[in-house]
């Protein structure tokens, strides 16, 4: 059986009490109104001097002239109601877009963090189900790894659940299309796009759906490993084939739901623009997140004394399909960014332009600790066994699929007022130090090896 040391538990703690005090600090130091809007945007503009005042400047005057395209769209779309805006009304409205760009910086920062732990455990869950389904030799001596992972499913289902409550009562505008008025004829705010999607991008709907999903996912997690606790105390494979037959149901499901769900929480921050590969494009940035995660707790258990029966050839395993993934999804990057960016038709590429000309640094650095650092480290079979390449590899995915979550999240939440600080720092300590603390506590719950399972033996004895 395992046991959580202090030192790690504790650690968990620290990180958790650090991420609530960053949060907060995040939310207590937003602007509440125009007025202090207009006193940073000054101080930025102001508060520098020599290079650092003319690249304050510089960025002013680009927020400046990326709101009056931004406004001039959206008057495009209105029909062309109000043909010119006064000048104070005019400022004041920028004011307005400014504030609620600030408002949203902590809860974006607050949302990033918590769906990329919540797929990341959901990428785990995925593997599980499909080592089951393919009846693999290989993996059972991990299945109680892959279980404690998946155990963070439940609290993480809350906790994003209940942002997204909070999303719908308007307490931040991170939706754009959860706006007052965007559906309304008669509303100032009303963006005809948007209305035009109504039908399936309404609150009531939308929450329903997040709904049936998590609890879906949760109710499988429970019941897989209900079974395969009971099946080490069986005296047939009653168990295991009842998992096989829900793992195969699950898998159907998934897939539906993850689709739906790439939609919902993710691309309709952007409700104008929409990809036919972004629920693949989703699905394969948390799947390989979920596969390195399995690697990296297996090598620490490992490494501490347990897991006799995994070795190298297992972690080799692991380390083909965190390369593998990789791979995947840098094709499917490529394949959605070229196919997009060559049509050049303006209501797609303007999702790549922003991201492009704003957030140049962590979309393209995305693709470097996501496919080129990936590739160079893991393409050697021999490195896939060392287990100090493995971890720094796999720290590097890591940290490249948050920063792939932020890029498909943040454009669309805090436009140009995009920065890794403390909310974003501490949203990641937070979750991270609840990740550690679930996870590592439901694997003192059970014995670390899967006893019973009809391919154990062949899993102990996995050589090549």
């Amino acid at each position: 059986m395992y046991t959580f040391s202090s030192k790690l538990k504790t650690f968990s703690i620290i990180l958790m009490v650090l991420g609530l005090l960053g949060i907060g600090y995040g939310f207590l130091s937003a602007p509440k109104d125009i007025q202090e809007v207009e006193k940073i945007l000054a101080a930025d503009a102001h508060g520098a001097h020599g290079s650092a005042h003319g690249e304050s400047a510089e960025a002013s005057h680009k927020e400046a002239g990326h709101h009056e395209a931004a406004e001039a769209s959206h008057e495009e779309h209105k029909g062309g109601e109000h043909a010119k805006v006064g000048a104070a009304d005019e400022h004041t409205e920028h004011l307005n877009h400014v504030l609620h760009q600030l408002q949203n910086k902590p809860w974006s920062a607050l949302y990033v963090a918590c769906i990329f732990f919540l797929l990341l455990s959901m990428g785990v869950l995925a593997f599980y189900a499909i080592q089951q389904v393919a009846q693999a030799g290989w993996s059972p001596v991990l299945f109680r790894v892959m279980q404690g992972i998946t155990a963070y499913l439940p609290a993480g289902s809350i906790i994003f659940f209940i942002i997204l409550v909070l999303c719908g009562l308007h307490f931040n505008h991170i939706f754009v299309w959860l706006g007052e008025g965007v559906t309304d004829p008669k509303s100032p705010n009303y963006d005809a796009i948007i209305a035009g999607k109504s039908g399936y991008l309404n609150f009531p709907f939308w929450i329903v759906r997040a709904f049936i999903f998590l609890l879906g996912w949760n109710i499988y997690r429970h019941f897989s490993r209900k079974n395969c606790l009971a099946q080490d105390e069986a005296n047939d494979d009653l168990y295991y084939k009842k998992n096989f037959k829900i793992s195969a149901g699950f898998l159907v499901f998934f897939i539906v739901s993850e689709s739906i769900m790439a939609w919902d929480w993710i691309m309709s921050f952007d409700p104008h623009w929409f990809s036919t590969l972004f629920a693949w494009y989703v699905f394969a940035s948390f799947f390989v997140s979920g596969i390195t995660s399995i690697a990296l707790i297996t090598i620490y258990l490992k490494s501490k004394g347990y897991l006799e029966y995994v070795n190298t050839s297992h972690i080799h395993d692991l380390a083909k399909f965190m390369f593998g993934i990789s791979v995947f999804w840098t094709y499917l990057w490529f394949s959605q960014f070229m196919l997009i960016w060559y049509a050049n038709i303006p209501e797609e590429v303007t999702y790549f332009v922003t991201r492009i000309q704003l957030y140049n640094l962590p979309f393209f650095g995305a693709v470097v600790m996501n496919f080129v650092f990936p590739l160079l480290i893991l393409i050697n079979t021999d490195f896939k066994r060392l287990n100090w390449v493995v971890v720094m590899a796999g720290i590097v995915i890591l940290l490249g699929h948050y920063v792939d979550f932020f890029n498909m999240i943040m454009p669309g939440t805090v436009g140009d007022k995009w920065f890794i600080g403390v909310p974003e720092i501490a949203s990641i300590l937070f979750f991270l130090g609840l990740f550690i603390f679930v996870v590592f506590t439901a694997l003192t719950k059970s014995p670390l090896l899967a006893k019973r399972n009809p391919f154990i033996e062949e899993s102990k004895h996995f050589h090549y």
